[in-house]
């Protein structure tokens, strides 16, 4: 599972209601002094032995300069897989070395860049840690203690994390509609689990590998067992109360799966989360789950034009599909940073070939989807309400808190004594997970019960109303998880809003009510 969910957020000081062009105020203007029909500079020969790269290709989105720009990437080898003409963004292959490097000389052209270091390969996430998985014995003793609690699903004994939000109790008054979808942009999703078929959309699904959408029936499904991470998320937020296993936070909506991940190495490339998010927007989907961080940098650095052009095209393809109604969830990370810092060690990146060990400036080096203006970030918690030991946190850097997990320091008391989450995998099983990969789903489960509220609330507004009826512990007065005398993280900020929980842990039932 190659990093599902090991972020941070950036703090762009950008409404989200600007336009496109406005809201990426931190990307400097195309070349203005430039060829306008540049011609290849890879040879024959090199063209033979250059590997095959994808790209992003970011323009002006008006159909005139698409199209000169769609010129100028066949005179320079490219071969256009698909143009989101809309926002401006065109994904193409080439195996000319020098294909970005031509286009961004390109009038109206304002980024370009490889999405990958490795070529392409014939046809990660935010949880910490492997699959505990549920086995027979444990689940006889749990559907046992279950039973003592009238109208509770088998397995609802061990969900500690719906009872510390009022899930539970949020179900009996109020479900969610039906007519909200929560799409999980993630590994896939075994939409045949019984926990899931009575809620899934297939129409809302799809396989977003290689940049346009694939809607073809089961491509939106996980390519193996071991690709499980979008089927346990969406098991925390739609689980349907049906006498079967498990309860989502909002049983009562319905979710939908968008594969993003690539076949050959499970990672998540730009231009497949690119297309992800246009095709939630144009599908009427009204919240994304995003529980990964964007391949293969950890984060995006604005002065490298590789990874600028990354970050220049997800946030145009967010921002669209915020700008249509669509509210945008994501985890903070699972490596105990402080996202509001001078600066972090990133050692994984880029994460499909070699990694070059780097420090870098989280003011300047993005996080995407989490860091981009108007998405919200999700710190995790245990069942003690405290932060969860892996969980990176940061002033006016989380946005709100969830149960994420935490098998570690905060242990439950329930049947099985697991502090992690319990929740849907594929093939009908069941397992416990942990990672803010976790939390966030939980927090747009909440959200997706105050849009069944309120189905008129833009996403701006919505994101707003969540946070107010979050409840905020405050910062611990210690923080010494392990008990060896030193703090292993400060929370800084106040009892409204402060590093570790931001404006505070969601609440369904005041969702709800």
């Amino acid at each position: 599972m190659a990093h599902l969910r090991s972020r941070r957020r950036l703090a762009l000081a950008v409404p989200v209601v600007l336009s496109l062009t406005a809201s990426l105020g931190f990307l400097p203007a195309a070349a203005s002094a430039a060829p306008a029909a540049p011609t290849a500079t890879a040879t024959a020969e090199q063209a033979a032995d250059a590997p095959v790269l994808s790209y992003v290709v970011n323009t002006k989105a008006d159909h005139r300069t698409v199209a000169k720009v769609k010129r100028a990437i066949a005179a320079a080898d490219g071969e256009i897989v698909i143009a989101y003409e809309k926002i401006g963004v065109i994904v193409v292959r080439s195996a000319n070395g020098d294909f970005a490097k031509t286009l961004r000389t390109v009038p109206g052209v304002q980024s370009a860049g490889a999405t990958r270091t490795a070529p392409l390969a014939p046809a990660g996430t935010t949880d910490a840690g492997s699959a505990e998985y549920l086995t027979a014995a444990d689940a006889a003793k749990l559907k046992a203690a279950s039973a003592k609690t009238p109208g509770s699903e088998p397995l609802e004994a061990d969900q500690w994390d719906l009872r510390a939000i009022g899930a539970d109790k949020a179900a009996k008054i109020n479900p969610g509609s039906r007519n909200v979808t929560v799409a999980v942009i993630d590994t896939g999703v075994d939409d045949t689990h019984p926990d899931l078929a009575p809620n899934f959309s297939k129409s809302q699904s799809a396989n977003c590998f290689g940049g346009a959408p694939d809607t073809t029936p089961g491509s939106w499904r996980p390519y193996t067992a071991d690709d499980y991470h979008g089927t346990h998320v969406a098991g925390e937020i739609a689980a349907a109360r049906n006498g079967v296993g498990v309860a989502g936070v909002a049983p009562g909506v319905k979710v939908s799966a968008i594969n993003v991940t690539d076949p050959a190495n499970g990672l998540f490339y730009a231009e497949a989360v690119v297309c992800a998010f246009v095709f939630a927007a144009d599908h009427g989907v009204e919240i994304t789950n995003n529980s990964y961080y964007v391949d293969p940098w950890m984060y995006n650095c604005m002065d490298d034009p590789d990874q600028r052009a990354i970050v220049d095209a997800v946030n145009r393809a967010q921002l669209y599909a915020q700008r249509k109604g669509t509210l945008h969830f994501a985890s903070a990370g699972n490596s105990n940073h402080d996202l509001a810092s001078d600066a972090i060690d990133d050692a994984s990146s880029p994460n499909d070939t070699t990694p070059v060990p780097r420090t870098i400036d989280p003011s300047e080096c993005f996080d995407a989807p989490t860091q981009l203006p108007g998405v919200v970030t999700i710190s995790a918690t245990g069942s003690e309400n405290l932060k969860s030991y892996y969980s990176s946190y940061g002033n006016r850097v989380i946005d709100v808190a969830a149960p994420g997990g935490d098998g570690r320091y905060q242990l439950p008391d329930t049947p099985s004594k697991n502090g992690r989450i319990l929740s849907t995998m594929p093939n009908g099983e069941y397992a416990w997970l942990q990672g803010t990969s976790m939390a966030s789903p939980h927090a747009a489960g909440v959200a997706a019960l105050l849009k069944s509220k309120h189905p008129w609330l833009p996403p701006v507004a919505l994101q707003a109303l969540l946070k107010s009826q979050a409840n905020n512990p405050g910062c611990p007065a210690s923080y010494d998880q392990d008990g060896d005398g030193t703090q292993d993280a400060t929370c800084e900020g106040g009892r409204q809003v402060n590093g570790f929980y931001g404006h505070g842990i969601v609440d369904a039932l005041r969702a709800v009510k």
